[in-house]
């Protein structure tokens, strides 16, 4: 073909396009800009959780836990206010500083209180019910009953009380919970937290309480008891409080009503929890918590040994788990065996010489045999007779234990201490393997525990710690905590850390696990006690 008869045309080929940058900057900025608002949601929905869209997100996530039973010994560490304390704290806040209290006291609750920044405040003292009302699909907690009360030595303050339970035991509890029965909140026996915290128009406050406990209630005067349960979902789209502006009202007037009612036969003007005298008169009906019967475990009894038996060999410790400390496993030494008593035998003659026995100490590196008892005789004049007198063993002397310390915790029990390194062999695990050894026990051998932890509560002679969680950990589980609570109990003498600070335990510095305990709702309490000597 000549291509120059046609000089004008060229051959076919596929036009050129050219790249449009404007669009693809455009893509790029939005891309980026999505990226950084699911950033920046993603701490919205992790960092408030008691928002109703966060919680509803969170919940079908899966990354958000109900409300759990607290025991009395594992509870949060708090300050237990009465109704004077409770009115003088929250009245003089503003209504921005309020409604960040709010927030973070219903954030609390709804994280069942995993790193809270000071103390959980709970009530104390006498309480009056005005009304009570069942829970419906309406209210923030859907089954069970809550109550208004007012305080008997202040009439400043009200108080809602919840008392979540199944619906089986609803009939029982409409019973109970009757206008005019009296609550006794009592630090010893009541953990009941606030979670919110009313101004009412006409000056007064009213704040919403939760018992963390769940436990069984009854009245002095009265057979019948029930039992909470902790509410499975919250409905925080339903609002604080529970009681509403106007319910309130009515349950206020019907209560006056009532207190005429019951008074008017006194001929004089009744003031809501005081009497004549101006002190609180004694309550005729109290609603109180009562405490489950638990089995007492019967202690068994200790096989004791043939005196010939062997001493057992130790089990050396499994093949996945450290060594606290390399050294050779030694039997202790046999315990010393008490001198049989001698018995006097009179005679008509004088006695006898009296025999001289000494023991010679043993290297503590030698292992001499004992040598099996012998009997002296001593040789008197025909007219003097002697009793043959056994003479013990002689017994190794124990090895150098001048870097060994003993000290006393405030129970009256004690244990040794030890410098840094030098104690006894045992297995060493981290706060991942306390599971496992819930499960399946300490079984007899020494098991020591290192890691990083926080100080939640100090006290004289004990703390409480959490292990110290990474910046992930917290992301992914909404700024919680871990689930495993550390009771370290130290010898008399010792300092306990402060709360807030961070402990590091390593293989030279471990605790030494006497106990772990696994709740019903997975929650890990492990007491451990202090063996390390201060440096």
């Amino acid at each position: 073909m000549d291509y120059g008869a046609f000089r004008y045309e060229e051959p076919y080929s596929r036009p050129r396009r050219r790249t449009n940058y404007f669009a693809w900057t455009v893509i790029i900025l939005l891309l980026t800009g999505f990226a950084f608002a699911a950033w920046l949601g993603s701490f919205y929905i992790f960092d408030q959780p008691e928002r109703p869209d966060s919680y509803r997100i969170l919940q079908k996530l899966h990354k958000i836990e109900p409300p759990k039973r607290f025991e009395l010994t594992a509870a949060p560490a708090g300050e237990f206010l009465s109704a004077k304390q409770l009115y003088d704290r929250y009245v003089g806040m503003g209504a921005a500083e309020l409604a960040k209290t709010n927030a973070e006291l219903a954030r609390n609750y709804i994280r069942n209180y995993q790193q809270v920044r000071g103390l959980v405040p709970y009530v104390i003292g006498r309480y009056t019910i005005v009304a009570a009302r069942e829970l419906g699909p309406g209210d923030v907690f859907t089954s069970g009953m809550v109550t208004l009360t007012n305080a008997v030595d202040s009439g400043e303050l009200l108080m809602e009380h919840l008392y979540p339970a199944d619906p089986e035991v609803l009939p029982l509890m409409k019973q109970t919970l009757n206008v005019g029965l009296e609550l006794k909140l009592e630090r010893t026996h009541d953990l009941s937290a606030v979670i919110h915290a009313e101004r009412l128009a006409d000056g007064r406050m009213m704040i919403t309480t939760v018992p963390l406990l769940y436990g069984s209630y009854t009245v002095t005067r009265g057979l019948g008891t029930f039992r909470l349960e902790p509410p499975r979902t919250l409905n925080l789209a339903a609002g604080w409080p529970l009681f509403k502006e106007h319910a309130r009202t009515a349950a206020e007037a019907d209560y006056a009503n009532y207190r005429q009612k019951t008074v008017a036969a006194q001929g004089q003007v009744p003031i809501p929890g005081v009497d004549a005298t101006g002190t609180p008169p004694p309550a005729g009906n109290e609603l109180v918590r009562v405490e489950q019967a638990r089995p007492v475990p019967v202690p068994l009894a200790t096989p004791i040994a043939p005196q010939n038996e062997k001493l057992a060999k130790a089990t050396p410790s499994p093949k996945g788990g450290k060594l606290a400390k390399k050294q050779k496993l030694q039997s202790p030494p046999p315990a010393s065996t008490p001198a049989q008593p001698a018995v006097a035998q009179k005679s008509s003659a004088p006695t006898s010489t009296p025999i001289a026995v000494a023991l010679a100490p043993t290297p503590p590196s030698a292992r001499v045999a004992p040598p099996a008892p012998t009997v002296a005789a001593a040789q008197a004049p025909p007219i003097a007779t002697a009793t043959p007198v056994p003479v013990l063993p002689a017994q190794p002397v124990p090895a150098d234990a001048s870097g060994v310390a003993l000290a006393s915790n405030v129970g009256g029990g004690s244990w040794k201490t030890f410098p840094a390194g030098r104690m006894p062999l045992g297995r060493l695990i981290g706060t991942g393997d306390l599971r496992d050894v819930a499960e399946r026990g300490l079984a007899g051998e020494r098991v020591y525990l290192k890691g990083q932890f926080v100080v939640n509560f100090s006290d004289a002679n004990r703390a409480v710690l959490r292990p110290r969680t990474k910046l992930t950990e917290k992301v992914l589980h909404f700024g919680a905590g871990s689930s495993t609570r550390i009771i370290v109990e130290f010898p008399a003498g010792y300092n306990p850390p402060q709360q807030g600070a961070v402990v590091s335990r390593d293989e030279m510095r471990p605790y030494e696990i006497t106990e772990v305990r696994k709740q019903e709702d997975g929650q890990l309490n492990v007491f451990v006690r202090e063996i390390m000597q201060p440096n």
